[in-house]
């Protein structure tokens, strides 16, 4: 059994700076690297992916709303040919950056409201993704397991990665509690990572009402952006470790989930 360990990074701008990212490159095995409108910025992204190839550490692109003050995380109603070009202005900027320093952007995820919104609505996820693989098609698509980003990978048959959060609540459809919502946001590192082994073990999702949702668990989010980003993710992977689980870079599925090993 293994699982991938992912973090958003690469989120600070100009002199203020976003999250712990040295020490968190140190933990996981792949980093979403904001593209420029949620955060970051090219030097940013530069240094983040120098330091993440440095480590052996996968890169992917992680594209958001142009939505700087808000960080990405207030929801936005685009036309179609907004979104598409949106998604593939951030993709090529990063295949870019990461060529740039020797690396290359193995998988793409979206960011905050912006992936919010694709989870429930299968358009908009088909719009988003379907952008990203007309620039690059066998680019690994990291989605929000068991929710419409699913549904569209599968049907797109492009090579995709299912995600859970270590430090999230879910709702009883797999997708995530309102950020705006008690107990929304986890921040206890030790029940934290107990409930990531669990879910691993289990291949399901464990919400806080309902049954458990079987689940491609391929890769864990620990959103870096938070005082307790470092303390869960190393946690979460001692945790991990010690429940005989391997924690290294996804490599992708492809097709419906079950029908295959991944």
């Amino acid at each position: 059994m293994q699982v991938d360990l992912n973090a958003d990074m690469g989120e600070s701008f100009g002199p203020w700076v976003m999250g712990q990212d040295e020490a968190l490159l140190d933990v996981v095995t792949s980093a979403n690297v904001a593209c420029g409108f949620h955060a970051g910025d090219p030097e940013v992204m530069a240094a983040t992916m120098r330091a993440a190839t440095a480590r052996g550490v996968g890169i992917g692109a992680h594209p958001g709303f142009a939505d700087l003050q808000g960080f990405g995380r207030r929801r936005m109603h685009l036309p179609e040919k907004t979104l598409r070009a949106m998604v593939q202005y951030q993709l090529a900027a990063a295949l870019g950056m990461a060529r740039a320093a020797g690396s290359e952007v193995r998988h793409l995820k979206l960011h905050g409201a912006l992936s919010n919104m694709a989870s429930e609505d299968e358009g908009m996820a088909e719009a988003c993704y379907g952008a990203a693989l007309e620039v690059a098609p066998e680019i690994i698509v990291m989605v929000l397991a068991g929710t419409a980003q699913q549904r569209v990978v599968e049907k797109l048959g492009c090579l995709w990665a299912g995600e859970i959060f270590a430090d999230r609540a879910y709702n009883a459809d797999a997708t995530l509690v309102d950020r705006r919502l008690p107990g929304a946001v986890l921040h206890e590192a030790g029940p934290a990572a107990e409930r990531i082994v669990k879910m691993v073990q289990a291949g399901a999702i464990l919400p806080e009402t309902g049954d458990p949702i079987p689940a491609a668990i391929d890769t864990i989010c620990l959103h870096g952006d938070g005082p307790t980003a470092l303390p869960m993710a190393r946690a979460v992977r001692v945790a991990l470790e010690g429940a005989g689980i391997a924690v290294r870079t996804f490599e992708g599925r492809r097709g419906a989930f079950g029908s295959q090993a991944g």
